[in-house]
Parts: structure tokens; C-alpha cells; sequence
């Protein structure tokens, strides 16, 4: 994450020594608003999370995995969010 301007609170280090963002204990990422599931540091986010556009499929996929109660998933959409 060297060279971006993301918030120091929310980052953290891995066992590596690497910086990467850092995830609540629901797993999200803490720059996520879970309200309305958008970045809160839309602007300032990594360049790792500019590759995962808002929108396009994976993004779609996410949203999907999020928003649809487990039971009520397909089997092709709970192999993807394993």
C-alpha cells in the first residue's frame, strides 16, 4: 500500500509486515459503511481497491452475497463466496 493516502485507522499490519486494510471482526473491511455498503474512503482508497470497480460483476456478486440470506442462495452463488 505504499504510495496511497489511505487513513492510518484504517490499516493495520499482517504477519508479514505488510500494510493492508484492515477488517472488522464481521470480516468487512472498516472503511466499508455497512448501512449502504459503499467505501467511506471512496477517494482515498487503495489502489488495490480501485481495480474492484463499484459495480461491475465482482462488485455485483458481493452485493448479492451480502444482501441474500444463505439458505436462500443458489448452489453456483455459495461455491463463489467460499
Amino acid at each position: 500500500m505504499d504510495g496511497d493516502d489511505v487513513p492510518r485507522r484504517f490499516v493495520t499490519q499482517d504477519e508479514w509486515g505488510g500494510w493492508v486494510m484492515r477488517r472488522l471482526d464481521d470480516g468487512w473491511c472498516a472503511a466499508l459503511d455497512r448501512d449502504t455498503m459503499r467505501c467511506t474512503i471512496y477517494a482515498r482508497r487503495p489502489d488495490n481497491c480501485r481495480v474492484f470497480e463499484m459495480g461491475d460483476s465482482d462488485c455485483q456478486r458481493e452485493r448479492l452475497l451480502y444482501y441474500t440470506p444463505a439458505n436462500a442462495l443458489t448452489p453456483d452463488a455459495r461455491k463463489t463466496s467460499q
